[in-house]
């Protein structure tokens, strides 16, 4: 979803069926207009001059005329031999893209350019450098005057003068963030979002002298900086927005304080995103979550008259295409966010969603990990918590030491303890402290997450099983040591590090793929290392195409398991990537999340399978163990060992 610069259009891409259309809506009134019935792109974007509307694939970008069907056609394509990767829109170009590309020299190594390419595929090399190429920004005149290249284990901005030379005006070491927002008109200086000069994130002006200058922090000190709206012109920051443990966003100038207040008495608590257009009389789009809305809700607001009309309001549709009702907010559980105190002393924040209508003590209790690790918890809606929290179970999502957003000490405590150690024990420290207060029976704990919080979940299994009792991991890494290893290897290290190379991220994170008694000590931690300790039942989920988690060391798992007669079951959907896009897979997938919950921990049982249901099942549940149960409908499971493994990246 994406508001054009001029706040004359919303483009959105909308999934029908088995299809992705693009859709074109006027803001000012009227029906929205299919430009494409099928389309692969995964982001759309609209040049500065808001004449064409960019889609973006991991293929090419292609550009489609806002009012000329004859103008459109391929920009770029992405990848190839050059790797060529889409950098954003030319924020000061009235037609133009960024890319960067990586090209072979003379010497065997490598040379890193950024190209500008116009709607007509006329190319003009902005810069190039044996250094990786992170970041850049234009002056008011469309020309470079700011870089950021990584050079021997930090992040150098560079300012170019007015006769052409660059000069290294700032270093970011140590994983502090310096993204580049906008340069202002006359080159000599620099917006960033950044915690150069303080552990939260924040805005920050950076000056052609190296001068640093802070904008804003989070007022109460609690969050990173989480979104800026610039002025689509000026590049000058207007609105910015915080989320930690509440959503909190704010305006810069007087005329944006006005127009904040008079939204926050109409979206009193609500987590926004707002994009502006060009002038003060162009619409805005936003978009509001909470915790008890489900799904994103869309609005255009006329900051003239302060008007703000719902759009996109499309129903959820069945697998047949049928409408479904949606919960209204009065139905849902809210999260209520808490802090804890680890048993090391640091201090910890989490939310918690209770059931309605049930006493806490008395309820199940489950943890819902988040992945990354490198990510958090938000102040919104979770389909998931929902789920749970319907069938009577209350669920507990921590922050974690690691988790980001909350700081750069808060990420960085973590010092790569993601065995047995440090983070797990933050989980187990956060669920005693619900338990002590009364919140969960001691007894019905069980532990799911996805990527790392089905890491999480096989760790609790492994090294908990006292207190977990139960244990659901989606895509999970059975040896953290071993999986960031294999991404090193891997396509994937790029597009999970773009800016800092994949090796020298995780050391910087204690993480060292190259530091063997690190490595050693996260292998012997490992669930992988550690099957024999298992007791409980474990319900395991994967994707025979993810590039992320590799499916063969899933597989090896559940095999050894089975192996040591384990109570383990397994489904694999050859098709599934890292996440679950398929309607059936994600409806199956909470299907036997339930069941293996309801059979162990006790919450309302799920309702029974549907006849695609069980079809898809009885294809991808490859192993049903006891904890499972027969599952109706479902025999003649495979063996573990039995899969094809796909090939990997």
């Amino acid at each position: 979803m994406t508001l054009s610069p001029d706040g004359r259009f919303v483009a959105y891409l909308r999934l029908q069926g088995n299809e992705r259309a693009v859709w074109l809506l006027p803001t000012g009134g009227g029906p929205a207009r299919r430009l494409l019935r099928r389309a692969d792109a995964v982001q759309l974007a609209f040049t500065h001059d808001s004449r064409h509307l960019l889609l973006v694939s991991s293929r090419q970008v292609f550009a489609i005329s806002t009012d000329d069907a004859r103008e459109n056609g391929i920009v770029t394509t992405l990848g190839g031999p050059a790797q060529r990767e889409w950098m954003g829109v030319d924020p000061r170009h009235a037609s133009a893209v960024i890319v960067r590309e990586q090209v072979p020299d003379a010497q065997g190594g490598t040379r890193w350019r950024l190209v500008r390419i116009g709607l007509r595929g006329q190319r003009t090399v902005l810069d190039i450098s044996a250094d990786r190429i992170v970041d850049y920004a234009f002056d008011g005149k469309g020309r470079l005057r700011f870089m950021a290249r990584y050079r021997q284990g930090a992040i150098v901005i560079l300012h170019r003068d007015v006769g052409g030379t660059w000069h290294a005006v700032r270093h970011c070491r140590d994983l502090r963030v310096c993204n580049f927002l906008s340069a202002s008109p006359d080159g000599r200086s620099l917006l960033l979002s950044g915690n150069l000069d303080g552990d939260l994130i924040g805005l920050e002006r950076l000056d052609a002298e190296g001068h640093l200058h802070t904008v804003q922090r989070d007022p109460h000190g609690r969050a990173d900086l989480e979104w800026v709206t610039l002025d689509p012109d000026s590049g000058r920051p207007l609105i910015t927005g915080y989320r930690s443990v509440h959503a909190a966003d704010y305006g810069l100038t007087r005329a944006m304080k006005t127009q904040m207040k008079r939204l926050d008495r109409r979206l009193h608590e609500r987590d926004l995103h707002i994009d502006v257009g060009r002038g003060p009389h162009a619409r805005w789009l936003i978009s509001v979550r909470s915790s008890r809305l489900q799904g994103r809700h869309w609005y255009l607001y006329d900051p003239r008259t302060g008007s703000l009309r719902r759009i996109l309001d499309f129903p959820r549709l069945d697998r047949d295409r049928r409408p479904i009702a949606s919960v209204p907010a009065t139905a849902t559980s809210r999260k209520i966010p808490f802090s804890y105190r680890a048993s090391d002393g640091m201090r910890l924040v989490g939310f918690l969603s209770l059931p309605p209508g049930r006493d806490p003590a008395h309820v199940p209790l489950v943890v819902l990990a988040h992945g990354g690790p490198w990510n958090h918890v938000r102040p919104e809606f979770s389909a998931y918590v929902q789920l749970l929290t319907d069938r009577g179970y209350a669920v507990f999502e921590p922050d974690f030491r690691g988790s980001t957003g909350l700081g750069r000490r808060y990420m960085l405590a973590a010092h790569g303890d993601y065995g047995n150690g440090r983070v797990q024990q933050d989980i187990v420290d956060g669920v005693h402290f619900l338990l002590h207060r009364h919140i969960g029976d001691p007894d019905r704990v069980g532990i799911f997450g996805a990527s790392f919080g089905g890491y999480a979940t096989l760790l609790g299994m492994t090294w908990q099983p006292d207190l977990f009792k139960v244990g659901v991991a989606i895509v999970p890494p059975t040896d953290f040591s071993w999986t960031v290893r294999w991404i090193a290897r891997s396509r994937e290290a790029l597009r999970l590090s773009s800016a800092i190379p994949f090796v020298d991220w995780m050391r910087q994170l204690d993480l060292d793929p190259d530091d063997p008694v690190r490595m050693r000590r996260l292998h012997e931690q490992s669930p992988l290392a550690n099957a024999r300790r298992v007791r409980g039942p474990l319900l395991m989920m994967a994707g025979g195409m993810d590039r992320r988690i590799a499916l063969r060391g899933v597989i090896a798992y559940a095999a050894r398991l089975q192996m040591l007669h384990k109570d383990v079951s397994l489904l694999i959907d050859p098709d599934a990537g890292h996440v679950a896009e398929n309607d059936l897979a994600r409806q199956v997938m909470g299907y036997l999340i339930l069941r293996m919950l309801h059979r162990h921990l006790g919450g309302a049982a799920p309702r029974p399978p549907d006849v695609e249901m069980r079809t898809y099942m009885q294809r991808n549940l490859r192993i049903a163990g006891p904890g499972l149960g027969s599952v109706p409908g479902v025999t003649g499971h495979q063996d573990a060992q039995s899969v094809p493994v796909a090939t990997d990246p």
